[in-house]
């Protein structure tokens, strides 16, 4: 691993942790995280998400964030839950632009629809790949990341291939928490390591 390698992704999840600590976000995403009220979570990352690239100079095609910098507007391109782009990075005269980011946000608990949104995103060309999933307890969020790997990379995937994964793939995983630490305490962060084809947790972000 190179710090260079995992630059995108550090700026990402910083700016992500600044989105949720603004204004109301933070203790709305504090209730419904207690509350475990799913769709009010997901509606407010979905948010955050779209907060989180205006710093990092991206727009964003997300539910609620329609973006018409291409020649077809729209929120969710190819069905995924957010997509991003380096409008500045493009060619001048660029009309169709590629993704410097792709999203899924998946609040269902079960590890088939997680292992779906992980298997979407890596599906899409772009330098960094993100899922948001929620679980009830730090148990279940802590198991999840190999979990996934098991199931949508090592045992899919020749291991050249898994060797071959570019970009960043990052989890972000969020749930109720006894401590007051916002949002330390809420979010944890894993980025995959395309050398071990597994999941380790990004060291400094979240508990």
């Amino acid at each position: 691993m190179t710090h260079e390698r995992y630059h995108l992704g550090a700026k990402w999840i910083a700016a992500l942790l600044d989105a949720v600590q603004a204004g109301e976000v933070r203790e709305a995403l504090r209730s419904a995280a207690g509350a475990e009220d799913l769709k009010t979570w997901t509606r407010l990352m979905t948010d955050a998400v779209a907060a989180a690239s205006i710093p990092l100079g991206w727009v964003i095609a997300a539910k609620g964030h329609k973006l018409d910098l291409l020649p077809q507007a729209g929120q969710e391109y190819l069905s995924l839950d957010g997509m991003a782009f380096d409008a500045a990075a493009a060619p001048d005269g660029a009309r169709w632009h590629w993704p410097i980011a792709v999203f899924e946000l998946e609040n269902n608990h079960t590890d088939d629809r997680t292992a779906y949104s992980l298997w979407k995103v890596l599906n899409v060309a772009a330098p960094l790949r993100v899922v948001v999933a929620y679980r009830r307890t730090w148990d279940e969020a802590n198991a999840l990341p190999g979990v996934l790997a098991e199931a949508v990379i090592r045992t899919t995937m020749p291991v050249e291939r898994w060797n071959a994964i570019d970009g960043e793939v990052l989890l972000v995983i969020g749930s109720r928490s006894d401590g007051r630490s916002f949002p330390w305490d809420f979010f944890r962060f894993w980025r995959f390591d395309p050398g071990v084809g597994r999941f380790s947790k990004v060291v400094g972000a979240g508990a």
